[in-house]
């Protein structure tokens, strides 16, 4: 949403008005909030990563250590995909608090089988 040269830029900016109109329950992994810090840094520069951390953020969970050890499973088990261990364990949290639906462009997260926005 901060990357206006991003392809999906003006799609995410949507779907995030539309998830606060509708008020839906938003929440993010700390593994998934550091990896997002590390990817502005790379694409943006450390002041718009500061500035985002600065923000008022989504909710941030900490996964519970069974919440590490199912994303590594994961990880193991689906050979024949890439996901990476901060999405397994995103996954993981998702599964527990019986979330269905992420806000995502990443395909994995369907690749696993939740439902992605948009």
């Amino acid at each position: 949403m901060l990357d206006a040269s991003d392809t999906h830029h003006a799609r995410a900016l949507r779907t995030s008005t539309d998830l606060a109109r509708l008020r839906c329950r938003v929440f993010q992994t700390t593994f998934l909030r550091a990896e997002t810090h590390a990817l502005l840094l790379a694409r943006l520069g450390a002041d718009a990563a500061r500035q985002w951390l600065s923000a008022r953020a989504s909710p941030t969970v900490r996964p519970e250590p069974a919440d590490e050890v199912r994303g590594e499973r994961i990880v193991i088990r689906y050979r024949d995909k890439d996901f990476s261990l901060c999405d397994a364990i995103a996954f993981a949290v998702m599964d527990r608090l019986r979330a269905r639906t992420a806000f995502t462009f990443d395909r994995h997260f369907s690749q696993y089988g939740f439902d992605t926005i948009p």
